[in-house]
């Protein structure tokens, strides 16, 4: 996933959840952040975002801000001098997973791919088809981008999620049904190999996870490569 335009800009602070005040080109912008979670250990004071940039695009009269934070970098202990780029963009992980599965190879690629299934009461992100030894396989997958990093390796969630508990316990019964049901966890941070529970942050989701993986759910951990303007899967 390609962004058409970035630049790079001083965070100052987040009013709210949807906003935040960034110096860009020695201007402060109100700047709309695409990540409603908390983000704390992230945006910090000081810190450099990287925008995406809808100055003179189409539409832009249109827009309430000129900006969109998707990115940061994060100071880690031992690596003053090398922050790490972080995308933070909620939108990108299912964006980032629709050009990954389409271009999978032949013996690995889908027949069908649906976003935004409808499934039950709910809504899964993917639902896929293929032939398996002569059968259509079904598969029903649900994506969660991590961009929480402690120490090297990635957590979820970043603040308690009862959606993803609940997406968790709806794969679980599809799995129980005869679906191949997933659970991908898009790691927006380069480096980052696995994704544990953050039961500090929410016990029940570490709890559900481990209640769908003995379901059957299997758990994809998809790495990417970061950069200011760009986002992909790496292939595996």
């Amino acid at each position: 996933m390609k962004y058409e335009k970035t630049v790079s800009g001083i965070f100052i602070d987040r009013p709210n959840r949807f906003i935040a005040h960034v110096e860009i080109e020695g201007i402060v912008e109100t700047v709309h952040v695409k990540n409603t979670g908390r983000c704390r250990e992230l945006l910090v004071q000081g810190c450099t975002v990287i925008l995406e940039d809808f100055r003179n695009r189409p539409g832009a009269e249109n827009r309430k801000t000129k900006f969109d934070l998707i990115a940061v970098y994060k100071i880690t202990d031992g690596h003053e001098n090398s922050p790490l780029l972080i995308n933070m963009d909620s939108q990108a992980p299912n964006k980032v997973v629709l050009e990954w599965l389409q271009g999978l190879p032949a013996e690995q690629s889908y027949t069908f791919i649906k976003p935004e299934f409808t499934f039950g009461n709910s809504r899964v992100d993917f639902y896929m088809e293929k032939e398996i030894d002569n059968r259509v396989q079904k598969f029903l997958m649900e994506v969660k981008g991590c961009t929480l990093e402690k120490n090297g390796t990635g957590f979820f969630p970043d603040a308690p999620t009862q959606r993803g508990v609940k997406h968790l316990h709806e794969l679980a019964a599809a799995a129980q049904n005869g679906y191949n049901a997933m659970l991908a966890f898009v790691i927006q941070i380069p480096g980052v190999s696995i994704v544990l529970p953050n039961i500090e942050t929410h016990p029940a989701f570490g709890e559900a996870l481990e209640a769908a993986k003995a379901a059957g759910v299997q758990i994809l951990y998809l790495q990417c490569d970061v950069k200011e303007d760009e986002l992909v899967i790496k292939q595996i």
